[in-house]
């Protein structure tokens, strides 16, 4: 309403005076026709103003009581607000209407607040979201949507749902029957591609009355990667792509159940790369790695029909053959595996331009002849494993009942190894060296024993892999440099010129922060001088961290002390490498020289 209805209304009054003043004074001079005659001309135009007085007032009190009023309430709805319509005017009937315009106006507004609202929550979410209405078409969409459909947004709306999705739209007869179903499918975007979604469809109601359609989707294809990665996981060794512990434990259940349900025997071997840790420490863990993944190329390579490998842990692996009468026919198909198996392990590989050769040792267990589960056969063929590589290495071993005893003893030797230091149950021997020409003593090697008091004598081979296992091997050093500090001081005291003492020198003292430090110190405390001492490392050790190994020895060799490399061939160095190190003496190999008087190749060495 605006402020020209007032102006109409004036205009239009004021046209009509004339009109009823001559109607009055026609009416006039038709039922007085003599006063006419007699000339009463001032009755008419009496009468004629009388009307126009008359609308006049009329015009006035309808502008007040009504034009104004309504002119006014007009400019309120133009306002910004909805306050002033409420002070537009003290008429009833107006004042109903200026309620009900005012009601009107902020359902309007609230109406605008909660579509801008609701576009904005659609708009934020993650997941594309598509509104239709009950003839399938596309009235919203978010972002959300238009990306993963690759359409602008404005381009989907208005476009028919099942262009995008194949999905049907059917409403049912009672509210809620309709519940949000969710279901996989294929979005089709603009270039033809699909893409696999998840999607949730629920129906827009009001009351009984279904208005459209919403659908939820995500990109399923991230999801489908992600849940097929976790179970390739769960069930396989990312790095050699074989069975892991967790999935070969369960396939060595399910065939030991089935072995069981058709009286047949099974063999599980248990195998592992030997000094493993030596090509890790020499070449570095991703040369281990390539190392692990050639081990099970040429594992798999060698696996019988029906055979299944894994992976259980570091360089731990295990064979489980299947479909034997009787043990004595398992354990020929698996000596014969076996045999074919160190022999494939056993070619050469490259590693960094450089020529490496591993071996394998393997421990095997038969089922049910010496276990008859899971556990029981995979800690016996393990127990087998263990006397394999106590053997030497390169070679397999049948379990045995006597090597359980040995896995016990052993669990029992590294829990009392612990309390050996409180006990004092460790001693330093000494093993004289000698020059050959003059049968002079040119030193003495101090070598570590165990005196177990139920036992005797325990020797390194048998408690220093222990001693690593269980972290005691930095105790155990510090108490050897001790030790034979405070015996040299003693032979000083009543010998001339005490010969030099050797030592050997673990991976993990030479990987202590303080250990130049608490050398020092030691020698120090005992008043020893390091010129005293000798310390052997081994080949493997040396080339560990190979820069820090060369500025640690260069601070050893300035102190005076005597380096010595122990062990030398059994592990990946070269001579021209040894140069970098400040050595004085160079041990080779036991395995060099144990047969050299009868072994023309070992003389040849």
């Amino acid at each position: 309403m605006r402020r020209l209805t007032r102006k109409y209304l004036f205009w239009t009054a004021l046209c009509a005076a004339p009109l009823l003043a001559a109607y009055v004074a026609m009416m006039t001079v038709g039922r007085a026709p003599g006063m006419v005659e007699a000339g009463s001309a001032w009755i008419i135009f009496g009468a004629a103003g009388l009307g126009i007085a008359a609308l006049l007032a009329f015009f006035v009190v309808m502008s007040t009581r009504l034009l104004q009023p309504l002119d006014e309430l007009a400019a309120s709805l133009d306002s910004a607000s909805t306050s002033d319509l409420a002070s537009a005017t003290s008429e009833p009937e107006i004042a109903l209407l200026a309620d009900a315009l005012k009601t009107l106006r902020a359902d309007i507004e609230e109406s605008s607040r909660s579509r801008a609202y609701l576009d904005r929550l659609i708009a934020s979410i993650s997941d594309a979201i598509l509104v239709t209405d009950t003839h399938g078409t596309i009235t919203r969409a978010n972002d959300a949507a238009a990306d993963l459909l690759d359409y602008q947004r404005d381009q989907l709306l208005g476009r028919p749902l099942q262009q995008v999705i194949d999905v049907a739209l059917e409403s049912k007869a009672r509210p809620g029957e309709l519940a949000a179903r969710s279901s996989d499918g294929t979005f089709l975007r603009r270039d033809g591609a699909t893409v696999p979604v998840s999607y949730t469809v629920a129906e827009l109601r009001d009351g009984d009355t279904v208005e459209g359609w919403i659908i939820a989707a995500q990109n399923a294809a991230e999801r489908r990667r992600v849940e097929n990665r976790i179970k390739f996981l769960a069930r396989t060794d990312p790095l050699t792509r074989i069975s892991n512990r967790m999935q070969f434990q369960h396939q060595l259940q399910q065939n030991i159940a089935r072995a069981r349900r058709s009286r047949q025997c099974l063999a599980l071997l248990y195998l592992d790369i030997d000094r493993f840790k030596d090509i890790n420490d020499t070449f570095g863990h991703a040369a281990g790695d390539r190392a692990l993944e050639i081990f099970t190329q040429r594992i798999v390579a060698e696996l019988p029909e029906g055979g299944i490998a894994g992976r259980l842990a570091g360089d731990e692996f295990a064979i489980l053959l299947t479909g034997f009468a009787t043990p004595e026919a398992a354990l020929e198909t698996v000596a014969a595996a076996a045999g074919s198996l160190l022999s494939s392990i056993g070619k050469p590989f490259r590693i960094d331009a450089q020529e490496v050769f591993i071996t394998s040792s393997m421990g095997l267990a038969l089922y049910p002849r010496d276990a008859d589960n899971v556990i029981d056969l995979l800690r016996n063929a393990d127990a087998a494993l263990y006397r394999a590589k106590r053997a030497g290495g390169n070679c397999f071993e049948l379990y045995s009942e006597e090597m359980g005893n040995d896995a016990v003893d052993r669990l029992m030797l590294k829990s009392k190894l612990k309390r050996a230091f409180e006990r004092e149950e460790l001693q330093l021997h000494y093993q004289l060296k000698y020059h050959l020409e003059t049968g002079r003593i040119a030193g003495a090697e101090g070598l570590v024993r165990w005196n177990l008091p139920e036992r005797g004598l325990v020797y390194p081979s048998d408690f220093i892999p222990l001693a690593e296992e269980s972290n005691l091997i930095q105790q155990l050093g510090n108490w050897v440099l001790n030790r034979a500090c405070e015996d040299y001081r003693s032979w000083q005291r009543s010998l001339v010129a005490p010969t030099k003492v050797s030592l050997n020198l673990s991976l993990k003292q030479l990987q202590q922060q303080r250990f130049l430090e608490q050398l020092k110190s030691t020698l120090r405390a005992h008043g020893i001088s390091p010129t005293s001492l000798e310390l052997e490392i081994t080949e493997t050790t040396l080339m560990v961290d190979a820069e820090r190994t060369i500025k640690l020895l260069n601070a050893l060799y300035g102190m005076g002390l005597h380096l010595t490399i122990d062990d030398f061939g059994t592990g990946y160095s070269s001579l021209s490498a040894l140069q970098q190190f400040p050595i004085t003496t160079l041990k080779i190999d036991q395995s060099f020289v144990r047969d050299v008087a009868i072994d023309k190749d070992d003389a040849s060495i």
